[in-house]
């Protein structure tokens, strides 16, 4: 199987319980997928859109509305992790993960607390907890690990905040009795948003557009795989198109690099699998990517200040899809 032969993961990045009980084991038989992520956004077009949940959320009335979230999102992973199982045995990853709940990026005691008794509560071993990279979230990220539980360190944006978490895993591991195994840990490196941001300025600027996101990550990438840490891998995620100015399964293809991972949406990967080149990829090296960063700094284009915009406005929107989400308590009387 190609993605076999290129040592490339492809992961769902979809959660609804119907695709869960009914198609979800048919593209791991196919070898199409060996792992799932979800996030705050996910869940609130799973959990208001289908209604397999309507008479779930009726059952759980008399808990508080992020307890019902909780209930319902955590019997979505159970059920996910139940049927990566095997893979996860066969040490072909077989992984999903949870997101604490966005509103705590910046406390990292609530969200270390919170952290645990996810991972307890849906109880497998093949579980993620996502965390955010925010200066609090680091600190997340070395006490999860430090406790045995596997971490996504999600919203990646800027090569210092891969930096900043490469170092919370060694510190981690630094902890850890050397014959106890280490949990396992993804980099979720944001891709496709740099593009939508940017891509209108570098169109007038006369800079080809739809590169920034692929040498960015790659930069980060690479910074990943030098580093050899223990058990940490690059994923590639925030790779679905919008609009039609580029082929579906564009930033797959171009990010076919060894010992990653991507995760995309339903649509993106049905696009990959029909697409006639995939390929692996050579990395960037990073003197051409610097070389491209530097034509953007000599047209004024500060990355610092993207990289900045781009978190803020990513954790802004997570926190949006939560509220959204927990705030269904006139959805569940219906």
């Amino acid at each position: 199987m190609f993605l076999e032969d290129i040592k490339f993961s492809l992961w769902c990045d979809f959660i609804e319980r119907n695709f869960l009980l009914n198609d979800f084991q048919k593209l791991i038989d196919k070898k199409v997928v060996n792992g799932a992520t979800s996030n705050p956004a996910i869940f609130k077009e799973a959990i208001l859109n289908s209604p397999i949940y309507k008479d779930e959320i009726k059952k759980l009335i008399n808990l508080s509305e992020k307890e019902i979230y909780e209930e319902i999102a955590c019997k979505d992973i159970s059920i996910a992790a139940s049927i990566l199982e095997p893979l996860y045995k066969q040490g072909d990853d077989g992984f999903i993960s949870i997101e604490i709940d966005p509103r705590l990026c910046d406390d990292a005691k609530e969200s270390i607390e919170e952290g645990k008794r996810l991972y307890k509560k849906i109880d497998k071993k093949n579980v993620m907890i996502k965390v955010p990279a925010t200066d609090a979230g680091y600190e997340v990220v070395e006490e999860l690990l430090c406790n045995g539980i596997n971490v996504n360190i999600t919203l990646i944006f800027s090569p210092e905040q891969a930096k900043l978490s490469l170092q919370a895993i060694k510190k981690a591991q630094q902890k850890i009795a050397k014959e106890i195994e280490f949990p396992q840990v993804v980099l979720s490196v944001f891709v496709s948003r740099f593009d939508r941001k940017m891509d209108e300025k570098l169109l007038e600027k006369n800079i080809k557009t739809s590169l920034t996101g692929i040498y960015n990550a790659s930069k980060i990438y690479n910074m990943i795989e030098s580093a050899n840490v223990i058990n940490t891998r690059t994923l590639f995620a925030s790779t679905g198109v919008k609009g039609n100015t580029l082929e579906p399964a564009y930033y797959i293809k171009e990010l076919l690099y060894p010992n990653s991972i991507n995760t995309a949406p339903l649509k993106t990967i049905e696009a990959f699998l029909n697409s006639d080149q995939f390929l692996p990829k050579e990395p960037l090296p990073n003197s051409l990517i610097d070389e491209y960063f530097k034509v953007l700094e000599n047209q004024g284009i500060e990355m610092d200040k993207i990289y900045a915009e781009l978190m803020t406005q990513g954790v802004e929107a997570f926190k949006i899809a939560f509220n959204e989400t927990i705030k269904f308590q006139k959805h569940k009387q219906k």
